[in-house]
Parts: structure tokens; C-alpha cells; sequence
């Protein structure tokens, strides 16, 4: 009984787990349960929420369109029969390179700087070249040096074969001597003619050569301003291309500021509206308060078939008092119409109000309107349209110059929505 009772008084080993407290009570299984249902009950309120939302914020929000002024239409003088829009463009720009390949040692100008024609602008290692130089020097005059040795000779043979045909002239020599002499001599004269010709030779060598050391000099063709700076010094330049993209293929670039003119793209169904030597009105986007007259140079007799266009180019008169035109600006050009003389005794057509871009016109059942923006609203307002301009139609009624209207928006754009301009 004893060793029973002893048994029992042991005391519990504490480092077992205790898998009870891992038992999950009935109040707290019901709890959780209940918590499960809820949240799967909330999704679909939650989804719906967000679906009311976003349609709410689409609604409410404002389409964004593009706007235009109605343009008003020059009352006297020349009307603008097309529009068309292009970059300014210079008839003489070069790219400078170099005639050899050679490495930069000198660099003697930078982008604005202006130029004269013959200006240095940069230099090329010529170390190379003027070793060529002395070496065909130096065979030019061992050449020369060898027709001195030669002519002594031949002097020397001339007597021999003097006194040989004296002898054989007496009688005391022979024939066969007389003809050594006279060969030996020939044979003088002979080498003295080739040794010129290889002085000739080396001497072109050395033209040659010097002109290597002079195209490592790179100047200005003709006179201008650099806008583009395109190698440095210790860099590798060449007058074509080579591999690996470490050598250069131009040293500079430089515009004539003064061969400056327009080229313009018109669409090839309004080309028949332009003509060599008519008027046109430009005006740069850089600065659209400046109107530029000039007048078509030439119609570039070929088409793009990808974009349907016809290149022409625009010079400008009195260039020099245009100092802000600038390669590559944006412009944009009225080609006028001839001033034809106004026919008596007939009745004169509706005369436009108003120039507006053609896309800012719509259609509705074979009617033309427009969406005009007043406070932040468009409303509808349809018009009578009148001949087209290349880009602009002419408005005759329901239009006044200066009235904003929409050239580009949704399709889905009705009368009283409000919008938002486009910057």
C-alpha cells in the first residue's frame, strides 16, 4: 500500500505538451462562425458600392475637347485660296567630314559660332603623313643624287667611244671594240632617262603625300553659322562609316542663314491651286504675331504616295531683316489667290463670315452644325457652309469671327454638356 500511495504523490512532468489547451470550447466555434458569415454577406454590397461609385465618378466626369477661333475672312485684297503648314528649311547645310581617317587634334569652333568660307575649323593627326612626305623626299633625291653618278659615266663613255672610233678609223682597232664603246654609252644615256622618270615619280609621291597632310586640315565651304558640334578632341573621325560606333563620320554642321526658305507639304487634291511665283503669307508658331511675306520657288514635281502629298518650297524675300528664322521652325502658310477683277452686271454670291477648320464641322440628316463653346458649355449651332481652303471651309451663316468652337471631342458630345479645353 505503501509503494501505491507513493505512486500516486509523483509529481507531474511539466515538460510535456499540454494538448488540452488546444481544445476548441462550443461558445467559441458558434462565435466564429457567425463572424464568417457576415464578411461573405458584405462582399456583394461592398462590389455593388464600388460599381455605383465609379459610374457616379465616369458621369461626372467632363469630356475633353480641342477648340478654335473662327478666323475672319480679309476683306481686301488677295484672298487665301489654301492652308498649308511645314518647317523652315535652309538650301545649303552641310555636314563637315574629313576626306582620310584620322584622329582629332584640334577644335576650333562650337555650336552659333559663325564662319567665313576657308575658316579653319578643326585639324587631324598628321604625323603619319609627313613621315610619307619624307620618305618620297628622300627617294626623290637618291634619284637625283644617281643622275649625277650617271652622267659622269656617260662622259667617261662618250671619250672611250670617241677614241675607239679614231682607232677604228686608223685601222688599229676593231669593229667589235667600236660597238662595246657605243653600247656602253647608250647604256649611260639609257639609265639616266630612268632615273629622271623615278625622280618624276617621287616627286608626284610627294604630292601625294603633302596632300594628305593638307586634307588633315578641315575648313568651312562656304559661309555660315555651326549648329551642330559633332567631334571632339582625341576622338576618331572618318568619311565613312565603321564598325563598332567609336568613330565619328562629321566634325560639324553648318547652315547658310541666308539660303533659308519654307517647305510645305500640300495635299494633292489642292495642288492645282498653287503656282510657281504666287504670293503666300507665312507665319512662324514660334512667333504668330509676325507675318512673312514670300512667294512659291518651285513645285516639286514628284508625289508621296504614302501621305498623298507635293512638296513645295517657299522662298523669302529681303531674308536678312528675318533674323529670327531659325532651321527647322514650325510654320504655317496662306497661298493667296490671284486678285481677279470683280465681273460687272452679275449677281455676287454669299460671301463668307468666317474661317473655321473643317473639323470642327459635323453632320446631322444632311445638316452642318458646329459645337460653339460658351462658359464652359458647348452648344450647337448650325451653319451654311461656303467654298473650302485646303484645311479651313468658309462659314456664311451662323458663325461671327472670333466665336470659340470645337475642333476635336468625343462623337458622343451633346448640346449643353460641360468640358474641359485641352492645354
Amino acid at each position: 500500500m505503501s509503494n501505491y500511495g507513493e505512486s500516486l504523490a509523483m509529481p507531474v512532468d511539466s515538460s510535456k505538451p499540454d494538448l488540452g489547451s488546444l481544445r476548441i470550447h462550443e461558445g467559441q466555434r458558434s462565435k466564429s462562425g457567425i463572424g464568417k458569415k457576415v464578411v461573405y454577406a458584405s462582399i456583394p454590397v461592398v462590389i455593388f458600392g464600388a460599381i455605383v461609385a465609379t459610374a457616379f465618378a465616369l458621369r461626372s466626369q467632363k469630356p475633353v475637347v480641342e477648340v478654335a477661333t473662327a478666323a475672319k475672312p480679309n476683306g481686301e485684297g488677295p484672298q487665301t485660296a489654301l492652308n498649308a503648314s511645314g518647317y523652315v528649311t535652309p538650301r545649303r547645310r552641310a555636314t563637315i567630314a574629313a576626306k582620310i581617317t584620322g584622329r582629332v587634334t584640334g577644335v576650333f569652333f562650337d555650336e552659333g559660332t559663325r564662319v567665313k568660307e576657308g575658316q579653319l575649323l578643326a585639324t587631324l593627326d598628321d604625323s603619319d603623313y609627313k613621315r610619307a612626305v619624307d620618305s618620297a623626299k628622300a627617294d626623290r633625291d637618291a634619284s637625283q643624287a644617281a643622275i649625277a653618278d650617271l652622267e659622269v659615266q656617260l662622259r667617261n663613255a662618250e671619250i672611250q667611244l670617241k677614241r675607239a672610233q679614231q682607232l677604228h678609223d686608223s685601222g688599229v682597232q676593231t669593229q667589235e671594240a667600236l660597238d662595246n664603246a657605243r653600247t656602253a654609252a647608250d647604256s649611260f644615256r639609257a639609265k639616266i632617262a630612268l632615273t629622271k622618270e623615278q625622280v618624276a615619280a617621287a616627286q608626284s609621291r610627294i604630292a601625294v603625300a603633302q596632300q594628305a597632310v593638307d586634307n588633315c586640315v578641315i575648313r568651312a565651304p562656304f559661309p555660315g553659322i555651326v549648329v551642330s558640334k559633332d567631334a571632339q578632341v582625341g576622338e576618331m573621325v572618318s568619311p565613312v562609316s565603321a564598325g563598332g560606333g567609336f568613330t565619328r563620320t562629321g566634325i560639324a554642321t553648318i547652315v547658310d542663314m541666308h539660303s533659308n526658305e519654307f517647305e510645305v507639304d500640300v495635299n494633292e487634291s489642292y495642288i492645282a491651286r498653287v503656282q510657281t511665283g504666287q504670293d503666300v503669307k507665312a507665319v512662324l508658331d514660334a512667333y504668330p504675331d509676325k507675318e512673312i511675306p514670300a512667294k512659291v520657288r518651285t513645285v516639286i514635281p514628284t508625289a508621296d504616295r504614302q501621305k498623298a502629298t507635293v512638296k513645295v518650297r517657299i522662298s523669302i524675300p529681303n531674308l536678312e531683316k528675318y533674323d529670327f528664322i531659325l532651321p527647322d521652325m514650325g510654320v504655317k502658310v496662306a497661298f493667296l489667290e490671284p486678285e481677279k477683277p470683280k465681273a460687272k452686271g452679275k449677281e455676287k454670291g454669299p460671301e463668307a463670315v468666317a474661317f473655321i477648320p473643317k473639323s470642327a464641322v459635323r453632320s446631322d440628316s444632311n445638316a452642318s452644325f458646329v459645337f460653339l463653346l460658351r462658359d464652359g458649355k458647348v452648344e450647337r449651332r448650325a451653319v451654311s457652309l461656303g467654298l473650302d481652303r485646303g484645311t479651313d471651309v468658309a462659314v456664311v451663316a451662323g458663325l461671327t469671327p472670333g466665336d470659340s468652337i470645337v475642333v476635336k471631342g468625343p462623337e458622343s458630345l451633346r448640346d449643353g454638356d460641360k468640358v474641359e479645353i485641352r492645354q
